[in-house]
C-alpha cells in the first residue's frame, strides 16, 4: 500500500506561481504512475497530469499545458507539479495519486493523498 502526502498549497495572486510536492511512502514507488488531480467546490475531480513510472513520458489536460509541469525524483520518493501563470479558475484542492496504468480517469488510480489547496485571487 502507498500513502502520498502533499504540500506546497497557498494563496497566490493570479499570474503568480506555486510548486506542489507528493511525498510517497513505500518501497515500490517507481513502479506507479502517478497523477495529479483537482477539484474546486462543487465540481467534479479534474484531471491535471500524469507521469510515467520512469519519469520519460508525461501527458497534460489540454488546457492546462504550457502552464503546468509534472516531475518526479524516484530516489526521493517525490512527485512535483509546478504551477505557473495561475488563474482564478485554477482554485480548487490539488491531489497526488498512483495507479498501474496511464490515464486521465480518476477511477484508474489506487490511492491518493489527502490533498492541498490552491487559492488564486484575482
Amino acid at each position: 500500500q502507498v500513502q502520498l502526502v502533499e504540500s506546497g498549497g497557498g494563496l497566490v495572486q493570479a499570474g503568480g506561481s506555486l510548486r506542489l510536492s507528493c511525498a510517497a511512502s513505500g518501497r515500490t514507488f517507481s513502479s506507479y504512475i502517478m497523477g495529479w488531480f483537482r477539484q474546486a467546490p462543487g465540481k467534479a475531480r479534474e484531471f491535471v497530469v500524469w507521469i510515467s513510472n520512469s519519469g520519460s513520458r508525461t501527458y497534460y489536460a489540454d488546457s492546462l499545458k504550457g502552464r503546468f509541469t509534472i516531475s518526479r525524483d524516484n530516489g526521493k520518493n517525490m512527485v512535483y507539479l509546478q504551477m505557473n501563470s495561475l488563474k482564478p479558475e485554477d482554485t480548487a484542492v490539488y491531489y497526488c495519486a498512483a495507479g498501474r496504468a496511464t490515464t486521465y480517469n480518476a477511477r484508474g488510480y489506487d490511492y491518493w493523498g489527502q490533498g492541498t489547496q490552491v487559492t488564486v485571487s484575482s
